[in-house]
């Protein structure tokens, strides 16, 4: 958990997974919203220098990703 990743959680209601390198945005969305109990808006992702996946999934308005946060023991 880096600084800009709590941001993130803060102000724009964004999670930040590390995921497998195979993984589509279809199965990110589907398993983020299967084991958190939440609705995906959006999920956007990268390939960090190091050659791993990181996965930014933005929250529909009505789910907090704070509180998600806490369920997780980030925050």
């Amino acid at each position: 958990m880096t600084e800009a990743a709590s941001r993130m959680i803060e102000t724009e209601n964004k999670l930040v997974f590390m995921v497998n390198l195979k993984a589509t945005r279809t199965e990110i969305r589907r398993a983020v919203e299967e084991l958190y109990e939440v609705v995906v808006e959006k999920v956007n992702t990268s390939i960090t220098p190091k050659g791993e996946k990181k996965a930014f999934v933005k929250l529909h308005p009505e789910y907090r990703a704070s509180d998600v946060a806490i369920r997780l023991g980030i925050l």
